[in-house]
C-alpha cells in the first residue's frame, strides 16, 4: 500500500518530490508538443493544476488557449468537459437539472441530468459573455468543489479545476466577472503572440497531414498526490515575509505601501492572494527541479498572482498607468529592500 503524503519522513518527501519533478517534466514535453512555445503559460497553468486551484487565461482568439486546455486535459488524466459561455447560457445548462420521468408501472419521480460540471476540467469559454447570473453558477463550485441543485448538496469531479478563457479586446456584450469570482482564480495567464521563431514552429507542426498527438503521463489520482506533496514542500521564513511584505505592500491603505501605490491603487490583494502566492511559489520551484521555493519565485509570480486581484484607481486609469507595472515595481522594491538587509 502506498504511504500518504502526510507521513513520509524527510528523506523519502524528498525522493518524492524529485519523482514528480521528473514525472512534470515529462508532461511539460508531451504538453509543448501541441501547445509550442508559450513555456510560461504551461507552467502557470500547471502551477494552477498543482495547487488545486483555477487558472484565467487572457488572450485574444487564436492564440491557442483550447487546445492548451484540451492537451492538460490527456496529459493529466483528467475528464474534461468544454462550455462556450453566450449571454442566453443559463445556470441549468452548466449545473444540471431535475427532469420528471415516468416509470412502465405509471408511477412518476424526479432524475437529476448532471451538467458539464460534473468534471475534473472545466473549460469554461469566454466566461465573461455569460450573464452575472450564470457566473455565480461557478462560484460555489470553484470553492466548495459541490454544487447545490433542487436543495441537494452534490459533490464534482476529484480533483476539480476550472481554466476559463477572455478576450481582453473584444468587450461589446460582455459582463466583466465580479470582484469575488475573479478572486476565486489562483492565477491569471496572459497569453500573447508567440515570436517569430515559434510561430514558424507552430506553422510547419500544425499544417501537416499530421499533428503531434500528447499523452497520458499523470492519473487524477497521482496528480491529487502531487497536490499533497506541494504542500509538504519547505518555504523558508525569508520567502513567507517576502511575500507578506509584497501583498501587503499592495494595499494603499498599509503603512508597508508606498506613496505610488497609495496614489494609484483603488483596492489591493486580500489574504486568499498571500495564500495564493504561498502556493505558487512552491509549484514554480517543483516544475523547475527544485526541493524549496526561493524569494526570486515571489517576484516572479507577484503578477499572475496580484493583477486581477487589485485595481487602479479612475486618477491612475486616465493618466493610463499599468497595474502589471506597478506590481513588477513593488516587486522589485521588496527585492532591493532585503538585498540591502
Amino acid at each position: 500500500m502506498t504511504e500518504s503524503p502526510e507521513s513520509l519522513n524527510e528523506e523519502d518527501l524528498v525522493a518524492e518530490i524529485e519523482a514528480v519533478e521528473e514525472k512534470l517534466a515529462q508532461a511539460k514535453a508531451s504538453i509543448t508538443r501541441r501547445f509550442i512555445g508559450q513555456e510560461q503559460v504551461v507552467d502557470l497553468t500547471l502551477s494552477a493544476l498543482l495547487c488545486g486551484g483555477h487558472g484565467l487565461l487572457i488572450g485574444l482568439p487564436g492564440l491557442g488557449k483550447t487546445r492548451l486546455v484540451e492537451t492538460l486535459s490527456t496529459v493529466m488524466g483528467l475528464t474534461g468537459n468544454r462550455v462556450q459561455f453566450t449571454p442566453d447560457l443559463m445556470p441549468a445548462d452548466i449545473l444540471g437539472s431535475e427532469v420528471l420521468e415516468t416509470a412502465a408501472d405509471g408511477s412518476r419521480s424526479f432524475r437529476f441530468l448532471q451538467g458539464p460540471i460534473f468534471c475534473q476540467l472545466l473549460m469554461a469559454d469566454e466566461i465573461n459573455r455569460a450573464s452575472p447570473r450564470t457566473q455565480s453558477a461557478l462560484l460555489q463550485a470553484m470553492q466548495e468543489r459541490q454544487v447545490t441543485v433542487a436543495g441537494e448538496d452534490r459533490p464534482l469531479g476529484t480533483p476539480f479545476h476550472v481554466l476559463a478563457t477572455q478576450n481582453p479586446i473584444e468587450q461589446e456584450g460582455t459582463y466583466p466577472l465580479p470582484e469575488a469570482q475573479l478572486d476565486r482564480f489562483l492565477v491569471q495567464i496572459d497569453v500573447v503572440y508567440p515570436d517569430r521563431a515559434t510561430e514558424r514552429n507552430i506553422l510547419t507542426a500544425t499544417t501537416g497531414v499530421e499533428d503531434d498527438a500528447a499523452h497520458e503521463v499523470f492519473t487524477a489520482d497521482e496528480l491529487i498526490r502531487a497536490q499533497k506533496l506541494l504542500r509538504r514542500m519547505p518555504v523558508g521564513e525569508t520567502v513567507v515575509e517576502r511575500i507578506l511584505d509584497l501583498v501587503r505592500a499592495c494595499r494603499p491603505d498599509e503603512p508597508e505601501a508606498s506613496q505610488l501605490v497609495r496614489d494609484t491603487v483603488n483596492w489591493g490583494p486580500g489574504p486568499r492572494a498571500a495564500q495564493a502566492l504561498m502556493m505558487t511559489v512552491r509549484a514554480r520551484a517543483m516544475l523547475q527541479g527544485r526541493l524549496a521555493p526561493s524569494v526570486d519565485d515571489v517576484v516572479a509570480m507577484a503578477r499572475p498572482v496580484l493583477q486581477h486581484r487589485m485595481a487602479l484607481n479612475f486618477a491612475a486609469r486616465a493618466r493610463g498607468d499599468s497595474l502589471p507595472a506597478l506590481i513588477d515595481q513593488t516587486a522589485a522594491a521588496i527585492t532591493r529592500t532585503e538585498a540591502a538587509a
